[in-house]
């Protein structure tokens, strides 16, 4: 039984509620403050209601149903990078700048959490694959959004640190190997943090476009340095072969 069996089954619900909750609050008051049609704004509301939803959703899916501490920042993660979406979508249709201080205000909170989930989960034993996951997609979406508008304001290239991650699952589905567990790598966990804050600092409009792009460009160089290690060494162990023992994670997770 998960620690705190009883609590977390009842805060499940709450907790999932709440993020649903509070995205739709969010995003109403981001479209009210900076306009737009109506059609505009029910997209906008609808559109940041994506990301939180699916994490309200994995959280209610599980058996048994729980919801911890780390799962509740990882949760305001998630209501952060819908609200992130809502202003990337009102960016396109030129009612905001494509980086804005809304989008760093809000993007920047939702990497720094990124650091203190994982914290929390350790700090209170309560560390979980289910809330590993949730964490791992939260992180990979926000990167996602924030590629996009960087991809049309600063180079196309930037796209490729939110989609490289998708591309290797893609490519998991014809290259069984590539589904197998990693061994830990602290490279891949900075990297990985790297994309985030080089992310974060690019959509702050006071950081010139060609800094942007030289900080994005070695990013992406890093990170294809990252997945490229970690795709040589699960092609040579193979599917189906084991590990060593030690801590394994799945691609994408610290």
């Amino acid at each position: 039984m998960h620690p705190g069996a009883t609590t977390a089954t009842t805060r499940a619900p709450v907790d999932a509620g709440a993020t649903v909750a509070a995205s739709a609050i969010s995003g109403a008051i981001i479209v009210l403050l900076f306009g737009g049609g109506p059609l505009l704004q029910a997209a906008g509301i609808v559109i940041g209601l994506v990301v939180p939803t699916v994490a309200a959703l994995s959280i209610l899916r599980r058996r048994p149903r729980f919801s911890t501490n780390a799962d509740r920042v990882t949760l305001l993660r998630a209501v952060l990078t819908g609200a992130c979406a809502t202003v990337v979508l009102l960016s396109f249709a030129d009612i905001l700048a494509l980086r804005s201080w809304l989008l760093f205000t809000l993007a920047l909170p939702a990497v720094v959490l990124d650091a203190v989930d994982g914290w929390v989960a350790r700090r209170s034993g309560t560390a979980t694959p289910a809330g590993g996951r949730l964490d791992m997609e939260t992180d990979a979406i926000l990167l996602l959004i924030l590629s996009i508008p960087l991809a049309w304001s600063v180079g196309p290239w930037v796209l490729a640190i939110g989609g490289m991650r998708y591309v290797f699952v893609a490519a998991s589905w014809v290259r069984p190997a590539l589904r197998q567990h990693l061994a830990f790598s602290q490279f891949r966990r900075v990297v990985a943090g790297i994309q985030g804050g080089v992310l974060v600092a690019a959509v702050m409009p006071l950081m010139p476009i060609p800094v942007a792009a030289g900080a994005t460009a070695l990013a992406l160089f890093l990170l294809v340095i990252s997945f490229g290690r970690d795709i040589i060494t699960l092609e040579r162990v193979g599917p189906g072969l084991p590990w060593p023992r030690g801590h394994r994670v799945r691609r994408g997770q610290p």
